[in-house]
């Protein structure tokens, strides 16, 4: 299946393509693009996809304008962090739409909704829009803002924008404050990933999730890695990958 993902955000736009990868290996991403005018000519030289992932707020306006400058024959899968637009979403060839941050379990049955569709095509169904903003603004997923963590035989809240980093140690998993105090907390790195906002929250390795408050110096290092300083400093190297680099470049830039 080939797959034309249309979002201007790097980050949201690897990690899509990362959980696609893992739910449906057979697919195929043929671009990522990150703009109308990048979009309206791509599907204008291209045949088109099997499906679209196309997030709403693109660098350069709405992707709504997409469908008025193209023929968009593919079916599309919206993404947005924003309700408003689910009438407008489903005027056109939308079979669903999914909130940021993306939830996996969401978006696997995104992709068994287009199958079933793709293998049983049947008449467009007027939706009920109503009762479509009405569950999206129910389900419409919030970034966590704050941790309760025990500290000796009390429980005290920590507000996330008090957090420098988290970091895993063993299988352990720690949250450390801006004043340097550590914290064990019983989630995964990959849970907090999904739980943080990514404009604030960066995945920095398999070990680290710093906030970009943390992050005070970074140095060219051997093959074309990053090595990170965070504060409170830590004993720990740490290091991003040269595959990574780029990516949290563009992140700490925004």
């Amino acid at each position: 299946m080939n797959v034309l993902v249309i979002e201007d955000e790097l980050y949201s736009a690897r990690r899509l393509e990362k959980m696609l990868n893992e739910l449906a290996p057979e697919l195929h991403i043929l671009a990522l693009l990150e703009s109308v005018a990048q979009s309206v000519r791509w599907l204008s030289e291209h045949p088109a996809p099997d499906l679209i992932f196309m997030d709403i707020q693109l660098s350069d306006g709405s992707s709504f304008e997409i469908f008025d400058k193209t023929t968009v024959a593919s079916p599309v899968i919206f993404i947005t962090a924003y309700d408003e637009y689910a009438l407008q979403a489903f005027k056109v060839n939308s079979i669903d739409y999914l909130l940021k941050p993306i939830d996996r379990s969401e978006l696997a049955r995104s992709l068994e909704k287009f199958n079933r569709l793709n293998q049983h095509p049947a008449p467009p169904i007027n939706p009920d829009v109503s009762q479509i903003i009405k569950s999206l603004q129910e389900a419409k997923p919030n970034y966590k803002t704050r941790f309760l963590v025990k500290t000796g035989q009390t429980f005290i809240t920590i507000f996330t924008q008090d957090i420098a980093y988290f970091f895993a140690d063993h299988k352990l998993v720690y949250l450390v404050t801006r004043e340097g105090k550590k914290h064990l907390i019983d989630q995964t790195l990959e849970e907090l990933e999904d739980q943080l906002d990514p404009k604030i929250f960066f995945r920095l390795n398999r070990q680290f999730v710093a906030s970009v408050n943390a992050i005070v110096k970074l140095h060219n290092y051997f093959n074309h890695k990053l090595k990170v300083e965070l504060i409170p400093p830590t004993d720990i190297e740490i290091l991003i990958s040269r595959e990574k680099a780029p990516e949290f470049k563009t992140w700490l830039n925004e």
